[in-house]
């Protein structure tokens, strides 16, 4: 069916206006919008203390708000501002926008709303219409450049509205959703491109995914890198000797981050697909001794030129990765001292739950701290970082092996932050363990996508029975500052501010606030409407300080619930951003 593109022109009087209360919004709302001013590449770098203009707000992925009106002393007072109902049903993982006091938000059904931030009325809706095939779901995150918000979707599309209108201002298609194609999260635009990396890279599309930069002009793509190694190079060869219409997987399913002095962005990459690796080919290895079985660029940073796409260099993580351990989350960019010398990392953690460091310059891998229990890694390097596999966990046809953790994660896409206040990496982690066991194709079957492995998720053996955890590690020595520990899972990444505070939201649908230097709970919501898996923002609208957060059952980590039997939430799946406020 062809996608219909339709827009709600809610500012202005024409035949679009579909509703009176929509035309009643619009006048009220006027005002509002009219002050809102284009991003320029400069407020990218530098942006207004009050404004989210990106996933993780800045460039350096930190996650951090330099907002201190609500603080350790008064959030106690934290109060419900004004909610804003979304589409039911779905998954969103939701990162609102807000630009001068507009937040921008998502549906699942790919309705692009802006809200008033400061009161929560509508100023204009864009429904971009989904194709019958293409189930509805939201993405974790958008941008927004010069006049206008860029936002990728489920059919493979990305789009830019305008800011103040909601019309559609360009449209580009960047691969054929009727073989698997689509967006699961949004772009990052660097040195005035447009940076978006493909997913749905495990539906047996062959030669797996890629990142590509686009005109924020136009949307016309630039250029393109794929994420599966290719070619008679030692990246090529290392497949195993598989062809490259059986290599899959390698998805670009998080936005990356950007360092401007280098002008490079740094992109994780995701697992091989399938998973299983005597079921990819990945395993037995090989007896050719010109290949390896490292499966390149999987699980891997990778430092690209955004101008061109050119690979600057690479590290992987996790070679021929049989888990679904997936290395593919927030790259933080921190300065700091290691051996006495000032380094410039990357710091980034996959879904085993060890957080490592490069040199950020040289691609030089630096150390690694473990967090969650686990079974899977027996030893690092400590020059190089490769990692020694406990073989007793590798998945084999015909077996079931025990491993902590497993899908989908000791972290999972829920990001780690970072604040400056005080050098602390703040960590949402769940702890867990999986009997493993592979589903392997029937003879003369072709892979078309998917895992291929099931997960019966169990408690650690010495589990206390609390599953979720909030981590604070002190990063000038890699220590443990604090941990928060609770039974249900922490599913929404942590937001530190500069009021000393720490957001995150859990499964239990509760949203909380900590000492971010003592891991004291300072406050909490109470229940809202559904569990908490999204990326909470703090902003500023009419000189106040706003925390907002979507509450929606996005099964990420929800698939723990299962560990959980007696936290129960709604059928239907509400979706609600919830907005919080001191009193006036």
């Amino acid at each position: 069916m062809q996608a219909i593109r339709k827009l709600t022109a809610i500012l202005a009087i024409s035949a679009s206006v579909t509703t009176l209360l929509a035309v009643q919004t619009a006048t009220a709302q006027d005002n509002a919008i009219d002050k809102v001013t284009p991003v320029t590449a400069e407020m990218l770098l530098n942006p207004p203390d009050g404004d989210w203009l990106m996933w993780r707000r800045t460039f350096d992925g930190w996650g951090y708000s330099p907002l201190d009106q609500v603080n350790k002393e008064n959030v106690k007072d934290l109060k419900l501002a004004w909610a804003w109902g979304m589409t039911p049903g779905g998954r969103s993982q939701e990162t609102p926008l807000v630009h001068d006091g507009i937040i921008y938000i998502q549906n699942s059904t790919h309705l692009i709303q802006a809200l008033d931030g400061a009161t929560g009325d509508l100023i204009w809706e864009y429904q971009h219409e989904l194709p019958d095939k293409v189930a509805p779901s939201g993405e974790r995150n958008k941008a927004i450049y010069g006049n206008n918000l860029i936002i990728a979707t489920r059919d493979a599309h990305i789009i830019a509205l305008d800011i103040k209108t909601g019309k559609l201002v360009w449209d580009q298609q960047v691969a054929d959703y009727n073989k698997g194609w689509g967006y699961t999260s949004g772009p990052i635009v660097a040195d005035g491109v447009i940076i978006q990396g493909m997913t749905n890279c495990g539906n047996g599309q062959p030669g797996g995914c890629f990142i590509t930069g686009h005109d924020p002009e136009t949307g016309a793509e630039l250029w393109r890198v794929h994420t599966i190694a290719r070619g008679d190079t030692p990246e090529g060869n290392s497949w195993n000797g598989l062809p490259l219409e059986s290599r899959h997987g390698a998805s670009a399913w998080i936005a990356g981050s950007y360092d401007p002095d280098q002008n490079l962005i740094f992109a994780g990459v995701g697992q091989p697909y399938p998973w299983v690796a005597e079921i990819s080919g990945l395993l037995p290895a090989s007896s050719d001794t010109s290949v390896t079985n490292n499966a390149l660029y999987t699980d891997s940073t990778l430092a690209l030129d955004p101008q061109t796409g050119d690979l600057k260099w690479y590290h992987q993580y996790l070679a021929n990765d049989s888990l679904d351990m997936d290395y593919v989350y927030e790259r933080l960019l921190i300065d700091l001292p290691f051996k006495g010398e000032e380094r410039k990392m990357v710091v980034t953690s996959g879904k085993i739950g060890i957080v490592e460091a490069l040199d950020r310059t040289t691609g030089e891998w630096l150390w690694a701290k473990e967090t969650v229990p686990q079974n899977i890694v027996l030893s690092i390097d400590q020059e190089t970082g490769e990692k020694t596999i406990n073989p007793d966990v590798i998945p084999k046809i015909g077996e079931t092996t025990f491993n902590c953790p497993a899908d989908p994660g000791g972290r999972a896409w829920q990001a780690t932050s970072y604040s400056p206040r005080t050098q602390t990496l703040y960590m949402p982690t769940v702890e867990f363990c999986s009997n493993t066991t592979p589903n392997p194709l029937d003879p003369g079957t072709i892979y078309t996508g998917g895992g291929m492995a099931t997960f019966s998720r169990v408690p650690t053996p010495d589990s206390d029975g609390n599953i979720g955890q909030v981590r604070a590690i002190d990063l000038t020595d890699l220590s443990d500052k604090w941990m928060y520990r609770q039974r249900p899972p922490i599913t929404s990444s942590t937001l530190p501010t500069a009021g000393g505070l720490v957001f995150v939201g859990s499964l239990d649908r509760q949203f909380m606030a900590f000492d971010d230097e003592t891991g004291e709970k300072l406050w909490e919501s109470g229940k809202l409407s559904n569990s908490l898996e999204s990326f909470p923002v703090s902003y500023e609208a009419n000189g106040k300080q706003y925390i907002a957060i979507v509450a929606n059952f996005a099964s990420g980590l929800g698939r723990l619930s299962s560990l959980t039997p007696e936290v129960k939430l709604p059928r239907d799946n509400p979706a609600t951003l919830y907005v919080f406020a001191l009193p006036d």
